[in-house]
């Protein structure tokens, strides 16, 4: 059985409320009245607020009204379909600094610059053609074509390892953490399907 997993996944986890703040209908009185719309804000990026910097070793580092956080990561809210909006900056220990609603908000070369961040993070070649899949063991054993020329890479079996993105986008993901992607399942000719098949 297939499962198309939704992008939501990965959007950046909600807020907690707040120490004190009551919920609706607990009985609080007039804590009822806290603002619990301030318990999820989220802390957007602009341009007025906030740099980027990339460092020689090409790390990225964030400064936020003044206080500068080195070593950064940009994570995708939608990373399937579209890398330019809502793009969370975070620190290695997974800490949102805060939310990019769009790149279209920021001049070009600050955009170009997280947009390489994003390509770097997201690396993942497509499978054009899938030219062998070799199934035992509790493994499987890819021979492909892909847009980074032929790739031959090992799967385990199980797990979430290949997985549906979309109604017709897969990822799979190798044993040593390489993503690739066949972006559409159904431009694959009948014998590619079927071994792809049983890998889902």
């Amino acid at each position: 059985m297939t499962t198309v997993v939704s992008e939501t996944e990965n959007a950046p986890e909600k807020q907690s409320l707040p120490e004190g703040a009551a919920k609706r209908g607990d009985g609080g009185g007039d804590n009822e009245a806290s603002d619990l719309a301030g318990a999820a804000q989220i802390r957007y990026l602009t341009p007025e607020n906030a740099s980027f910097a990339v460092t020689k070793g090409r790390m990225l580092n964030v400064t936020v009204d003044g206080v500068q956080t080195d070593s950064v990561y940009v994570h995708c809210s939608f990373p399937h379909t579209n890398k330019r909006i809502y793009l969370s900056i975070r620190t290695f220990e997974n800490k949102e600094i805060g939310m990019i609603r769009s790149l279209d908000e920021f001049p070009p070369d600050a955009a170009e610059l997280l947009e390489e961040q994003v390509r770097i993070r997201y690396f993942a070649p497509e499978i054009t053609k899938v030219i062998k899949i070799k199934d035992e063991f509790g493994y499987s054993y890819w021979e492909t074509e892909t847009t980074s020329g032929l790739c031959r890479f090992t799967v385990r079996s199980g797990g979430s390892n290949a997985k549906l993105v979309t109604e017709s986008r897969l990822l799979i993901t190798d044993v040593d953490g390489n993503r690739f992607v066949i972006p559409d399942l159904e431009k694959l000719s009948d014998k590619e399907y079927r071994m792809v098949e049983m890998c889902m």
